[in-house]
């Protein structure tokens, strides 16, 4: 990389898992690759103590701003995506590390507004999504005709809302908890789906509603997570790949996505104002 370029001041909005693996690899390989650590916030700012350098540890997220940064990735909650979402959008390019958000017509609509209005991108990574920028070509094409995800996980991975997984014991196998459309499996799952959610975002034409999504219990899977996609296109075209996304017992982020995370922040660096999946 040029050095001489300008570098690229980066927020991190969360600090659980996937956020302390960014924040690690900003502080460590970021300065190489152009890339500087504006803040970092958490909804418990006590949990950055130590770890975090105090002068990027933000107390208040509405004064984001302050921080100027190019960049804010948010990886903690769909919540702060409808909360602070525009208002980001309004400084700076923002990736919804949490795109189950972007189920919500009204609120998908609004930051698409406000991305074309400030000519700033809303980013999406890939996650655990193999094959999503092939679904996005095939979508823009017109040659798309359906998407079906599966996503099947130890059910201590699961974070439902409801009692749907209060009862599951050991040694049960498999449970189907949830067959029907994207848009309705979000708000159940909204931390476990985001999968789900950028194959939906690379399947515009379909939305959110038309993307069928299956979420699976399984109590053989304690090493790691299985995501399946089936794509039909026109013509008689199909394609159906199998992901296993090695991850621990209760983990709801498989180990292999934190690098594809990376490599979407990598990209982060400027596409106009659309929503850009990564």
């Amino acid at each position: 990389m040029d050095t001489s370029s300008p570098s690229l001041r980066v927020g991190v909005v969360g600090y659980g898992h996937l956020g302390q693996y960014l924040v690690d690899r900003l502080l460590k390989d970021g300065p190489g690759l152009g890339l500087v650590l504006g803040f970092v916030w958490n909804r418990n700012s006590e949990k950055l103590r130590g770890l975090v350098p105090a002068e990027l540890i933000l107390e208040d997220l509405s004064s984001f701003a302050n921080r100027r940064c190019d960049v804010i990735v948010e990886v903690c909650h769909p919540q702060i995506v409808r909360e602070f979402g525009v208002h980001f959008l309004s400084r700076c390019h923002f990736m919804v590390g949490s795109p189950s958000a972007l189920s919500d017509l009204d609120l998908n609509q609004k930051l698409q507004q406000a991305s074309v209005q400030s000519g700033r991108t809303i980013y999406v990574p890939s996650g655990a999504l193999w094959g999503g920028q092939d679904i996005q070509r095939l979508n823009d094409g017109g040659a798309l005709k359906a998407v079906f995800v599966r996503m099947s996980k130890h059910p201590s991975c699961y974070r439902l809302r409801g009692d749907v997984l209060a009862d599951w014991q050991e040694g049960e196998g498999k449970r189907v908890l949830f067959r029907g459309s994207v848009a309705e499996l979000c708000p159940l799952a909204p931390n476990n789906v985001n999968t789900m959610a950028a194959a939906a975002v690379a399947a515009g034409t379909l939305s959110f509603a038309g993307v069928q999504g299956e979420i699976v219990s399984d109590t053989e899977l304690k090493d790691y997570h299985v995501v399946e996609v089936e794509v039909t296109g026109s013509d008689g075209f199909s394609v159906h790949t199998v992901r296993r996304n090695p991850a621990k017992r209760g983990a709801v982020t498989g180990s292999a996505t934190y690098q594809s995370f990376w490599n979407s922040l990598l990209i982060c660096k400027g596409h106009g104002g659309r929503v850009y999946l990564c």
